[in-house]
Protein backbone atom coordinates (compact mmCIF):
# COMPACT_ATOMS: atom_id res chain seq x y z
CA UNK A 1 0.00 0.00 0.00
CA UNK A 2 1.34 3.68 -0.62
CA UNK A 3 1.54 6.18 1.32
CA UNK A 4 -1.37 8.28 -1.19
CA UNK A 5 -3.67 5.29 -0.42
CA UNK A 6 -2.99 4.82 3.17
CA UNK A 7 -3.84 8.83 3.85
CA UNK A 8 -6.60 8.64 1.64
CA UNK A 9 -7.87 5.31 3.66
CA UNK A 10 -7.67 7.18 6.78
CA UNK A 11 -8.88 10.35 5.94
CA UNK A 12 -12.29 8.58 4.77
CA UNK A 13 -12.57 7.37 8.15
CA UNK A 14 -12.20 10.38 9.76
CA UNK A 15 -14.03 12.35 7.60
CA UNK A 16 -17.31 9.99 8.33
CA UNK A 17 -15.94 10.33 12.31
CA UNK A 18 -16.89 13.93 11.88
CA UNK A 19 -20.24 13.76 10.31
CA UNK A 20 -21.20 11.27 13.02
CA UNK A 21 -19.39 13.78 15.91
CA UNK A 22 -21.38 16.54 14.22
CA UNK A 23 -24.91 14.72 15.14
CA UNK A 24 -23.30 13.81 18.58
CA UNK A 25 -22.32 17.26 19.55
CA UNK A 26 -26.36 18.32 18.79
CA UNK A 27 -27.41 15.61 21.94
CA UNK A 28 -28.35 16.81 24.85
CA UNK A 29 -26.65 15.50 28.34
CA UNK A 30 -28.62 12.70 28.76
CA UNK A 31 -29.00 11.74 25.00
CA UNK A 32 -24.53 11.70 25.45
CA UNK A 33 -25.06 9.56 28.35
CA UNK A 34 -27.73 7.09 27.13
CA UNK A 35 -25.10 6.89 23.74
CA UNK A 36 -22.54 5.71 26.59
CA UNK A 37 -24.39 3.36 28.04
CA UNK A 38 -25.53 1.65 24.77
CA UNK A 39 -21.92 1.28 23.66
CA UNK A 40 -21.26 -0.08 27.60
CA UNK A 41 -23.57 -2.57 27.49
CA UNK A 42 -21.84 -4.53 24.74
CA UNK A 43 -18.95 -5.48 27.04
CA UNK A 44 -21.39 -5.79 29.93
CA UNK A 45 -23.37 -8.07 28.71
CA UNK A 46 -22.03 -11.43 30.45
CA UNK A 47 -22.29 -13.25 26.84
CA UNK A 48 -20.57 -10.69 25.11
CA UNK A 49 -17.94 -10.76 27.65
CA UNK A 50 -17.13 -14.08 27.76
CA UNK A 51 -17.11 -14.56 23.95
CA UNK A 52 -14.62 -11.63 23.86
CA UNK A 53 -12.43 -13.01 26.51
CA UNK A 54 -11.81 -16.13 24.61
CA UNK A 55 -11.11 -14.62 21.39
CA UNK A 56 -8.85 -12.01 23.06
CA UNK A 57 -7.02 -15.09 24.73
CA UNK A 58 -6.92 -16.85 21.14
CA UNK A 59 -5.86 -14.56 19.04
CA UNK A 60 -2.94 -12.59 21.46
CA UNK A 61 -1.86 -15.62 23.01
CA UNK A 62 -1.62 -13.50 26.17
CA UNK A 63 -3.30 -13.36 29.88
CA UNK A 64 -6.46 -16.06 30.74
CA UNK A 65 -9.93 -16.20 29.90
CA UNK A 66 -11.33 -16.35 33.44
CA UNK A 67 -9.33 -13.02 34.37
CA UNK A 68 -9.90 -10.84 31.27
CA UNK A 69 -13.72 -11.26 31.80
CA UNK A 70 -13.04 -10.36 35.27
CA UNK A 71 -11.09 -6.99 34.24
CA UNK A 72 -13.64 -6.45 31.10
CA UNK A 73 -16.03 -6.17 33.62
CA UNK A 74 -14.70 -4.34 36.14
CA UNK A 75 -12.97 -1.73 34.54
CA UNK A 76 -16.16 -0.86 32.49
CA UNK A 77 -18.74 -0.80 35.45
CA UNK A 78 -16.14 1.68 37.43
CA UNK A 79 -15.41 3.68 34.38
CA UNK A 80 -19.39 4.19 34.06
CA UNK A 81 -19.73 4.57 37.93
CA UNK A 82 -16.76 7.95 37.72
CA UNK A 83 -19.56 9.00 34.24
CA UNK A 84 -22.38 8.27 36.23
CA UNK A 85 -23.00 12.04 37.63
CA UNK A 86 -20.21 13.85 34.92
CA UNK A 87 -21.51 16.91 33.27
CA UNK A 88 -19.91 17.42 29.65
CA UNK A 89 -22.37 18.99 27.73
CA UNK A 90 -23.14 22.17 27.83
CA UNK A 91 -22.59 24.56 30.88
CA UNK A 92 -20.50 22.08 33.64
CA UNK A 93 -20.00 24.47 35.73
CA UNK A 94 -20.65 28.01 37.31
CA UNK A 95 -18.50 29.86 39.31
CA UNK A 96 -20.12 33.05 40.65
CA UNK A 97 -17.26 34.54 42.53
CA UNK A 98 -15.04 34.24 39.69
CA UNK A 99 -17.13 35.53 37.25
CA UNK A 100 -16.74 32.32 35.00
CA UNK A 101 -18.91 29.81 33.48
CA UNK A 102 -17.45 26.38 32.01
CA UNK A 103 -18.53 24.86 28.41
CA UNK A 104 -17.33 21.41 27.94
CA UNK A 105 -17.00 20.77 24.15
CA UNK A 106 -15.84 17.92 22.13
CA UNK A 107 -12.24 17.34 20.95
CA UNK A 108 -13.25 15.92 17.96
CA UNK A 109 -12.14 12.71 16.63
CA UNK A 110 -10.28 10.70 19.08
CA UNK A 111 -7.43 8.06 17.67
CA UNK A 112 -6.10 5.25 20.24
CA UNK A 113 -3.49 2.81 19.85
CA UNK A 114 -4.52 -0.11 21.43
CA UNK A 115 -1.71 -2.47 23.10
CA UNK A 116 -2.36 -6.68 22.56
CA UNK A 117 -2.21 -7.25 26.24
CA UNK A 118 -6.03 -5.26 26.88
CA UNK A 119 -7.40 -5.31 23.47
CA UNK A 120 -10.99 -5.49 24.68
CA UNK A 121 -10.42 -3.58 28.06
CA UNK A 122 -8.54 -0.82 26.82
CA UNK A 123 -10.57 0.26 23.36
CA UNK A 124 -13.78 0.31 25.79
CA UNK A 125 -12.44 2.49 27.96
CA UNK A 126 -11.50 5.02 25.43
CA UNK A 127 -14.54 4.47 23.52
CA UNK A 128 -16.95 5.51 26.46
CA UNK A 129 -14.54 8.26 27.76
CA UNK A 130 -14.40 9.61 24.16
CA UNK A 131 -18.24 9.23 23.76
CA UNK A 132 -19.27 11.14 27.03
CA UNK A 133 -17.38 14.27 25.93
CA UNK A 134 -19.23 14.51 22.30
CA UNK A 135 -15.97 12.89 20.60
CA UNK A 136 -16.16 10.19 17.75
CA UNK A 137 -13.44 7.52 18.17
CA UNK A 138 -10.95 5.76 15.88
CA UNK A 139 -8.98 2.56 17.26
CA UNK A 140 -6.00 1.47 15.85
CA UNK A 141 -5.23 -2.48 17.24
CA UNK A 142 -2.25 -4.43 17.46
CA UNK A 143 -2.41 -6.76 14.68
CA UNK A 144 -2.96 -9.43 16.73
CA UNK A 145 -5.72 -8.02 18.91
CA UNK A 146 -7.49 -6.56 15.73
CA UNK A 147 -10.52 -9.83 15.64
CA UNK A 148 -11.54 -9.16 18.95
CA UNK A 149 -11.65 -5.49 18.18
CA UNK A 150 -13.72 -6.08 15.19
CA UNK A 151 -16.04 -8.23 17.07
CA UNK A 152 -16.20 -5.25 19.83
CA UNK A 153 -16.92 -3.23 17.29
CA UNK A 154 -19.77 -5.02 16.03
CA UNK A 155 -21.60 -5.20 19.27
CA UNK A 156 -20.63 -1.61 19.85
CA UNK A 157 -22.38 -0.86 16.33
CA UNK A 158 -25.46 -3.09 17.16
CA UNK A 159 -26.22 -1.03 20.57
CA UNK A 160 -25.69 2.59 18.87
CA UNK A 161 -28.37 1.11 16.47
CA UNK A 162 -30.77 0.55 19.14
CA UNK A 163 -30.31 3.92 20.68
CA UNK A 164 -30.44 5.49 16.99
CA UNK A 165 -26.53 7.28 17.01
CA UNK A 166 -24.22 7.02 14.24
CA UNK A 167 -22.50 3.62 13.73
CA UNK A 168 -19.15 5.91 12.97
CA UNK A 169 -19.15 7.14 16.20
CA UNK A 170 -16.87 4.22 16.81
CA UNK A 171 -14.63 3.02 14.04
CA UNK A 172 -11.15 0.96 13.60
CA UNK A 173 -8.39 0.57 11.06
CA UNK A 174 -8.77 -1.21 8.57
CA UNK A 175 -7.13 -4.86 8.60
CA UNK A 176 -4.14 -5.79 8.18
CA UNK A 177 -3.17 -2.77 10.37
CA UNK A 178 0.44 -1.33 9.82
CA UNK A 179 2.70 0.64 11.59
CA UNK A 180 2.20 3.18 8.28
CA UNK A 181 -1.48 3.09 8.87
CA UNK A 182 -1.88 3.69 12.47
CA UNK A 183 1.14 7.07 11.58
CA UNK A 184 -1.28 8.33 9.43
CA UNK A 185 -4.41 8.32 11.61
CA UNK A 186 -2.15 9.89 14.44
CA UNK A 187 -1.63 13.19 11.69
CA UNK A 188 -5.38 13.19 11.14
CA UNK A 189 -7.33 13.13 14.10
CA UNK A 190 -7.56 16.06 16.60
CA UNK A 191 -6.61 14.11 19.53
CA UNK A 192 -4.58 11.13 20.66
CA UNK A 193 -4.68 8.68 22.95
CA UNK A 194 -1.52 6.05 23.92
CA UNK A 195 -1.03 2.93 25.48
CA UNK A 196 1.25 0.54 24.69
CA UNK A 197 4.89 0.39 24.07
CA UNK A 198 7.33 3.52 24.31
CA UNK A 199 8.31 3.41 20.83
CA UNK A 200 4.60 3.79 20.13
CA UNK A 201 4.02 6.92 22.83
CA UNK A 202 6.68 8.67 20.84
CA UNK A 203 5.19 8.27 17.81
CA UNK A 204 1.89 9.38 19.22
CA UNK A 205 3.89 12.57 20.73
CA UNK A 206 6.24 13.62 17.41
CA UNK A 207 3.04 12.80 15.61
CA UNK A 208 2.05 16.93 15.09
CA UNK A 209 -1.22 16.35 17.16
CA UNK A 210 -1.69 16.70 21.00
CA UNK A 211 -1.18 13.48 22.54
CA UNK A 212 -1.68 11.55 25.84
CA UNK A 213 0.75 9.14 26.21
CA UNK A 214 1.41 6.80 29.25
CA UNK A 215 5.15 6.13 30.57
CA UNK A 216 6.56 2.47 31.51
CA UNK A 217 5.71 0.60 34.10
CA UNK A 218 7.81 -1.61 36.24
CA UNK A 219 6.34 -1.68 39.38
CA UNK A 220 8.56 -2.02 42.96
CA UNK A 221 6.96 -2.87 46.15
CA UNK A 222 8.31 -2.17 49.47
CA UNK A 223 7.74 -4.51 52.76
CA UNK A 224 8.67 -3.01 55.82
CA UNK A 225 9.05 -4.50 59.24
CA UNK A 226 5.64 -3.02 60.28
CA UNK A 227 3.53 -5.06 57.70
CA UNK A 228 0.79 -8.04 57.66
CA UNK A 229 2.62 -10.20 56.22
CA UNK A 230 0.13 -12.57 55.19
CA UNK A 231 -1.97 -9.93 54.00
CA UNK A 232 0.72 -8.65 52.01
CA UNK A 233 1.41 -11.79 50.47
CA UNK A 234 -2.05 -12.86 49.28
CA UNK A 235 -2.44 -9.00 48.01
CA UNK A 236 0.77 -9.84 45.82
CA UNK A 237 0.13 -13.15 44.26
CA UNK A 238 -3.42 -11.46 43.60
CA UNK A 239 -2.71 -8.68 41.87
CA UNK A 240 0.68 -10.46 40.34
CA UNK A 241 -0.72 -13.47 38.84
CA UNK A 242 -4.45 -11.44 37.59
CA UNK A 243 -4.75 -12.14 33.73
CA UNK A 244 -1.15 -13.49 33.75
CA UNK A 245 1.11 -10.26 34.84
CA UNK A 246 -0.53 -8.76 31.71
CA UNK A 247 -0.84 -5.37 33.82
CA UNK A 248 2.10 -2.80 33.36
CA UNK A 249 0.95 -2.05 36.89
CA UNK A 250 1.65 -5.68 38.46
CA UNK A 251 4.61 -6.15 40.79
CA UNK A 252 8.16 -6.37 39.60
CA UNK A 253 9.89 -6.30 41.88
CA UNK A 254 9.28 -6.73 45.94
CA UNK A 255 12.47 -4.81 48.58
CA UNK A 256 12.05 -6.94 52.10
CA UNK A 257 13.55 -5.24 54.94
CA UNK A 258 15.51 -7.48 56.67
CA UNK A 259 13.97 -7.81 59.62
CA UNK A 260 10.77 -9.98 57.87
CA UNK A 261 12.95 -10.88 54.67
CA UNK A 262 12.83 -14.23 55.75
CA UNK A 263 9.03 -14.40 57.46
CA UNK A 264 8.15 -12.54 54.45
CA UNK A 265 9.73 -15.08 51.87
CA UNK A 266 8.02 -17.91 54.18
CA UNK A 267 4.52 -16.35 53.50
CA UNK A 268 5.67 -16.19 49.47
CA UNK A 269 5.61 -19.75 49.93
CA UNK A 270 2.74 -20.18 51.79
CA UNK A 271 0.21 -18.62 48.55
CA UNK A 272 2.20 -20.84 46.08
CA UNK A 273 4.87 -19.02 44.83
CA UNK A 274 8.59 -20.58 43.75
CA UNK A 275 11.85 -19.38 44.79
CA UNK A 276 14.33 -20.31 41.79
CA UNK A 277 18.24 -20.90 42.82
CA UNK A 278 21.20 -19.81 41.17
CA UNK A 279 21.21 -22.33 37.91
CA UNK A 280 17.44 -21.99 37.90
CA UNK A 281 17.50 -18.08 37.83
CA UNK A 282 20.24 -18.27 34.65
CA UNK A 283 17.82 -21.05 32.66
CA UNK A 284 15.44 -18.50 33.32
CA UNK A 285 17.50 -15.46 32.11
CA UNK A 286 18.46 -16.84 29.52
CA UNK A 287 15.21 -17.64 28.29
CA UNK A 288 13.63 -14.28 29.22
CA UNK A 289 15.64 -12.10 27.13
CA UNK A 290 16.81 -12.68 23.53
CA UNK A 291 19.27 -9.46 22.84
CA UNK A 292 17.66 -7.66 25.31
CA UNK A 293 14.23 -8.25 23.99
CA UNK A 294 11.75 -10.07 26.34
CA UNK A 295 11.01 -13.68 24.92
CA UNK A 296 7.33 -12.93 23.78
CA UNK A 297 6.94 -16.75 24.67
CA UNK A 298 7.35 -15.62 28.25
CA UNK A 299 5.06 -12.63 28.62
CA UNK A 300 1.85 -13.61 30.02
CA UNK A 301 2.11 -16.89 29.74
CA UNK A 302 0.76 -19.22 32.69
CA UNK A 303 3.96 -20.48 34.58
CA UNK A 304 3.86 -24.12 33.36
CA UNK A 305 4.61 -22.57 29.89
CA UNK A 306 7.52 -20.58 31.12
CA UNK A 307 9.00 -23.55 32.96
CA UNK A 308 8.77 -25.14 29.37
CA UNK A 309 10.23 -22.84 27.76
CA UNK A 310 13.32 -22.14 30.46
CA UNK A 311 13.62 -25.98 30.61
CA UNK A 312 13.24 -25.74 33.90
CA UNK A 313 12.17 -29.30 35.55
CA UNK A 314 12.59 -29.53 39.53
CA UNK A 315 9.71 -31.34 40.91
CA UNK A 316 6.92 -28.46 41.56
CA UNK A 317 7.69 -25.36 39.86
CA UNK A 318 5.55 -26.00 37.41
CA UNK A 319 2.66 -25.88 39.62
CA UNK A 320 3.72 -22.84 41.70
CA UNK A 321 1.20 -20.20 40.52
CA UNK A 322 4.51 -17.58 40.27
CA UNK A 323 8.27 -17.94 40.22
CA UNK A 324 10.48 -15.74 42.42
CA UNK A 325 14.41 -14.71 41.58
CA UNK A 326 16.35 -12.85 43.89
CA UNK A 327 19.08 -9.99 43.10
CA UNK A 328 21.12 -7.88 44.50
CA UNK A 329 21.86 -5.35 41.35
CA UNK A 330 20.53 -2.84 39.34
CA UNK A 331 20.99 -1.91 35.56
CA UNK A 332 21.21 -3.38 32.24
CA UNK A 333 23.15 -6.07 33.46
CA UNK A 334 20.81 -7.29 35.62
CA UNK A 335 17.68 -7.65 33.07
CA UNK A 336 15.02 -8.60 36.29
CA UNK A 337 15.52 -5.59 37.59
CA UNK A 338 13.43 -4.05 34.90
CA UNK A 339 9.19 -5.02 33.55
CA UNK A 340 9.10 -8.23 32.79
CA UNK A 341 5.29 -8.45 32.27
CA UNK A 342 5.31 -12.16 33.36
CA UNK A 343 4.55 -14.27 36.36
CA UNK A 344 8.12 -13.39 37.57
CA UNK A 345 8.68 -11.50 40.76
CA UNK A 346 12.60 -9.96 41.74
CA UNK A 347 12.78 -9.68 45.52
CA UNK A 348 15.69 -7.49 47.02
CA UNK A 349 16.55 -7.51 50.29
CA UNK A 350 17.16 -4.33 52.23
CA UNK A 351 18.98 -3.62 55.68
CA UNK A 352 16.35 -1.07 56.91
CA UNK A 353 13.50 1.13 55.46
CA UNK A 354 15.96 4.04 54.41
CA UNK A 355 17.75 1.52 51.98
CA UNK A 356 14.52 -0.08 50.76
CA UNK A 357 14.08 3.50 49.51
CA UNK A 358 16.97 3.87 47.81
CA UNK A 359 17.20 0.49 46.11
CA UNK A 360 13.26 1.89 45.09
CA UNK A 361 14.88 5.06 43.85
CA UNK A 362 17.40 2.91 41.60
CA UNK A 363 15.06 0.69 40.09
CA UNK A 364 13.41 3.74 39.31
CA UNK A 365 15.96 5.31 37.72
CA UNK A 366 16.90 2.67 35.34
CA UNK A 367 12.75 1.78 34.27
CA UNK A 368 9.59 2.98 35.13
CA UNK A 369 10.11 6.45 36.81
CA UNK A 370 7.08 8.24 37.59
CA UNK A 371 4.50 5.06 37.15
CA UNK A 372 3.93 4.20 40.81
CA UNK A 373 5.04 2.43 43.95
CA UNK A 374 3.68 0.23 46.42
CA UNK A 375 4.28 -0.41 49.84
CA UNK A 376 3.36 -2.59 52.40
CA UNK A 377 2.96 -1.06 56.30
CA UNK A 378 1.10 -0.56 59.44
CA UNK A 379 3.37 2.67 59.73
CA UNK A 380 0.80 6.10 58.66
CA UNK A 381 4.01 8.30 57.80
CA UNK A 382 6.25 5.93 55.44
CA UNK A 383 3.14 6.39 52.73
CA UNK A 384 3.86 9.85 52.77
CA UNK A 385 7.25 10.03 53.59
CA UNK A 386 7.86 8.14 50.19
CA UNK A 387 5.90 10.72 48.34
CA UNK A 388 7.50 13.05 49.12
CA UNK A 389 10.95 11.62 48.18
CA UNK A 390 10.23 9.46 45.56
CA UNK A 391 9.75 10.16 41.31
CA UNK A 392 6.31 8.49 41.06
CA UNK A 393 2.75 9.78 40.77
CA UNK A 394 0.98 7.28 42.12
CA UNK A 395 2.27 5.35 46.03
CA UNK A 396 -0.06 2.41 46.60
CA UNK A 397 -0.31 1.41 50.84
CA UNK A 398 -1.55 -1.67 51.15
CA UNK A 399 -3.42 -2.81 48.25
CA UNK A 400 -2.58 -5.49 45.65
CA UNK A 401 -1.11 -2.90 43.04
CA UNK A 402 -2.45 -3.83 39.67
CA UNK A 403 -6.05 -3.72 40.63
CA UNK A 404 -5.34 -0.07 42.75
CA UNK A 405 -3.47 1.77 40.22
CA UNK A 406 -5.97 1.52 37.72
CA UNK A 407 -8.67 2.81 40.07
CA UNK A 408 -10.65 0.62 42.19
CA UNK A 409 -13.66 0.86 44.20
CA UNK A 410 -11.80 0.64 47.15
CA UNK A 411 -9.26 3.74 46.49
CA UNK A 412 -10.19 7.15 45.10
CA UNK A 413 -8.45 6.86 41.73
CA UNK A 414 -10.61 7.35 38.32
CA UNK A 415 -10.61 3.53 36.44
CA UNK A 416 -8.58 3.74 33.60
CA UNK A 417 -6.35 1.71 31.57
CA UNK A 418 -3.73 4.50 30.86
CA UNK A 419 -1.69 5.91 33.86
CA UNK A 420 -0.04 8.73 33.50
CA UNK A 421 3.71 9.37 34.55
CA UNK A 422 4.23 12.85 34.75
CA UNK A 423 7.37 14.50 33.65
CA UNK A 424 9.43 11.73 35.67
CA UNK A 425 7.80 9.52 32.81
CA UNK A 426 7.82 11.85 29.44
CA UNK A 427 4.51 12.73 29.45
CA UNK A 428 1.74 16.01 30.04
CA UNK A 429 -0.06 14.73 32.39
CA UNK A 430 0.44 12.78 36.21
CA UNK A 431 -3.20 11.68 36.05
CA UNK A 432 -5.11 8.51 35.40
CA UNK A 433 -6.18 9.35 31.65
CA UNK A 434 -10.02 9.63 31.94
CA UNK A 435 -12.61 11.49 31.02
CA UNK A 436 -11.83 15.14 31.47
CA UNK A 437 -8.77 14.28 28.89
CA UNK A 438 -11.18 13.89 26.30
CA UNK A 439 -12.79 17.43 26.04
CA UNK A 440 -12.23 20.90 25.65
CA UNK A 441 -13.79 23.69 27.86
CA UNK A 442 -14.60 27.14 26.51
CA UNK A 443 -14.66 29.57 29.91
CA UNK A 444 -17.25 32.89 29.46
CA UNK A 445 -15.07 35.34 31.43
CA UNK A 446 -17.20 38.06 33.20
CA UNK A 447 -16.17 40.82 35.61
CA UNK A 448 -15.98 40.99 39.10
CA UNK A 449 -15.50 43.37 42.03
CA UNK A 450 -11.96 44.24 41.38
CA UNK A 451 -9.47 42.36 43.93
CA UNK A 452 -6.48 44.59 43.29
CA UNK A 453 -3.55 44.30 45.43
CA UNK A 454 -0.48 47.21 46.15
CA UNK A 455 3.23 46.83 46.37
CA UNK A 456 2.68 47.30 50.06
CA UNK A 457 0.70 44.18 50.00
CA UNK A 458 2.79 41.89 48.85
CA UNK A 459 6.34 43.08 49.71
CA UNK A 460 5.65 44.47 53.25
CA UNK A 461 6.74 41.28 55.12
CA UNK A 462 9.86 40.89 52.69
CA UNK A 463 11.03 44.47 53.12
CA UNK A 464 10.53 43.99 56.87
CA UNK A 465 12.80 40.96 57.12
CA UNK A 466 15.32 41.94 55.13
CA UNK A 467 15.11 45.85 56.03
CA UNK A 468 14.60 47.64 52.72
Amino acid sequence: MTATNEKAQVAELVDRARKAQLILAGYSQSQVDEVVIAAAWAIINPDNNERLSVLAVEETGLGNVKDKVIKNHRKTLGLLRDLQEAKTVGVIRKIPEKGLVEIGRPAGVVGVIVPSTNPIATPMNNTLNALKCGNAIILAPSPKGQPSCTRLLTLIHAELDRVGAPRDLVQQLPSPVSKALSAEMLKQVDLVVCTGSQNNVRAAYTSGTPAYGVGAGNVTVIIDETADLADAANKIKASKTFDNSTSCSSENSLIIVDEVYDAMMAQLGNVNAALLNADEKQQLQDAMWHEGHLNREVLAKPVKSVCGVAGLTRAGLAESDFLMVTETEIGADAPFCGEKMSLVLTVYRARDFNEAKQLASRVLEHQGKGHSLGIHTQDSSRPQELGLEMSVCRVIVNQPHCFATGGSFENGLPFSLSMGCGTWGGNITDENVHYKQYMNITRVVNTIPPCEVTAEDIFSDYKRKYQL
